[in-house]
């Protein structure tokens, strides 16, 4: 075993990582040994900002490609399943027990923490909602422990 940590994708977010990974080794990393070229040639480098900058470039687009690479060689699809209770794929509306508001809640897909991007309604399977909601199901009301103390939610769909 190798010790490191399984990455849960799902189908779309596999697929963005390797469009990311062909898109930095094919056109930026290419792009960026250009600039250093040019930016070598352009003589003294002890004192050449362009150079200097394309190299921090460089060292951030290397992470980068290595990151994923690493991501790409111990990743589990998230297999969407629809048993009725909510899971790494799931899409659930869940309610806030003690919110007076009679808006409709909120929504919330569970993916792996590589695609987590709650600003777009996908949160993390490792954060206090989706532990929390984990194999429950639809009516079930879940006590959530977060850092900011304890409330209470219900979940309302599971798609």
């Amino acid at each position: 075993m190798s010790g490191k940590k399984t990455i849960y994708l799902t189908k779309e977010g596999l697929e963005d990582l390797k469009n990311e990974l062909d898109e930095l080794v094919n056109v930026k990393r290419p792009a960026n040994i250009q600039a250093i070229k040019e930016a070598r040639a352009l003589g003294d480098l002890s004192e050449n900002a362009d150079y200097d900058a394309a190299r921090n470039e460089q060292a951030v687009l290397e992470g980068r490609i290595k990151k994923i690479e690493s991501m790409l060689e111990n990743y589990e699809i998230i297999e969407e399943v629809s048993n009725g209770t909510v899971g790494i794929g799931s899409t659930v509306s869940i309610k806030y027990v003690d919110d007076d508001d009679e808006d409709d809640g909120d929504e919330y897909k569970i993916v792996g923490s590589q695609e987590a991007d709650p600003f777009v309604g996908k949160i993390s399977n490792e954060s206090p909602i989706a532990q929390a909601i984990m194999n429950h199901k639809v009516g079930d009301v879940i006590t959530v422990e977060s850092p900011n103390g304890s409330y209470q939610i219900e979940i309302t769909d599971i798609k």
